[in-house]
């Protein structure tokens, strides 16, 4: 069942639809939205008008998403950044930062926005950057990916890319901009890559040392290894990421290892710990070195997924 936004919201909601109703032709936006006057989002009713002026932007994939679209200038804060942004998406000046990690509800409120855009939802709590009713109830909206929705009922079953498109839509009518460039530059990218033909099976190593911390079948690394041909050997397992165990990994003995590189736990750890542990190290890929990188502000859905299926593809080509 939806939860309710609060008293400000709903009033604003309410003056934007009799205003709406006093209008005999409303204009198409140029993303061609439809006419609802909210978009659903992870059990919340997020209200469409008016388009935001003033952005807070939690973890990579949000504040990228915003720079893809061309909406720099409505970023007021950014926090929780997983890593430097892709060449194509920097900006002539440093975007604002309000934090390092998630931010108070107080950080938040300081930056005056009228919506936060958040990666995970995890992100809206007491402790965090704010409930979302609370947020409501002082007149934020608020917008979370929907691949990153905790409850199942409204988080794909599988990851496509027409749920990455359907956000980008989405982020696109709420601020009442095309999308239509962006989605087509996807689409040429994702028509550029060769698939691997040759049934390698991979595994997609997030973290973790004692117990891997891996990708497993229904998010962004699936998605992405599926597109470049490679077999997950933790596809079998219904989630996004997932704790798996290493002799789960011995037992596959996958062909490739993808291993995502962050500030705080580098390719080069990761490495080390498959070299250094006797049973990994006899792994065919660790004795081949056959490792595949990618960014760990690339490995969540968002604007870079296509990108990064583009960039593991070229690599994997070159493994022979």
């Amino acid at each position: 069942m939806l939860r309710f936004l609060g008293t400000v919201s709903i009033a604003a909601l309410v003056a934007g639809s009799l205003a709406a109703c006093a209008t005999s032709t409303p204009a198409a936006s140029p993303s061609n939205a439809d006419s609802k006057s909210t978009i659903e989002n992870c059990g919340f009713e997020v209200p469409m008008s008016p388009p935001p002026q003033r952005v807070v932007t939690i973890k990579s994939t949000s504040t990228e998403m915003l720079l893809a679209l061309g909406l720099s200038d409505r970023i007021v804060g950014t926090a929780f950044q997983d890593g430097p942004l892709p060449e194509n998406l920097e900006t002539p000046t440093p975007l604002p930062v309000l934090a390092d990690k998630v931010p108070s509800e107080e950080v938040v409120l300081e930056a005056n926005p009228d919506l936060v855009y958040a990666g995970w939802e995890s992100n809206f709590s007491v402790d965090g950057a704010g409930t979302r009713e609370d947020l409501a109830s002082l007149g934020v909206r608020t917008y979370v990916s929907p691949a990153a929705c905790k409850e199942p009922q409204f988080q794909p079953k599988k990851l496509t890319f027409d749920d990455i498109e359907q956000e980008i839509s989405q982020i696109a009518d709420l601020f009442d901009v095309s999308a239509d460039e962006l989605i087509a530059k996807q689409r040429a990218t994702l028509k550029g890559i060769a698939k691997d033909t040759r049934g390698l099976t991979a595994l997609w190593f997030s973290s973790g040392s004692d117990i891997p911390y891996v990708g497993a079948g229904i998010g962004a690394p699936e998605l992405i290894m599926q597109t470049i041909g490679l077999k997950n050997i933790a596809a079998s397992i219904d989630d996004t990421w997932a704790s798996y165990s290493w002799e789960s990994v011995i037992a596959a003995d996958p062909d490739v290892i993808v291993l995502v590189d962050s500030s705080w736990n580098s390719k080069d750890k990761k490495i080390s710990i498959l070299e250094s542990n006797p049973a990994t190290a006899n792994l065919t890929a660790v004795k081949e070195h056959r490792y595949l990188i990618v960014p760990f502000a690339a490995s969540e859905a968002g604007v870079r997924t296509a990108d990064a299926a583009a960039d593991l593809a070229r690599q994997l080509a070159a493994i022979p």
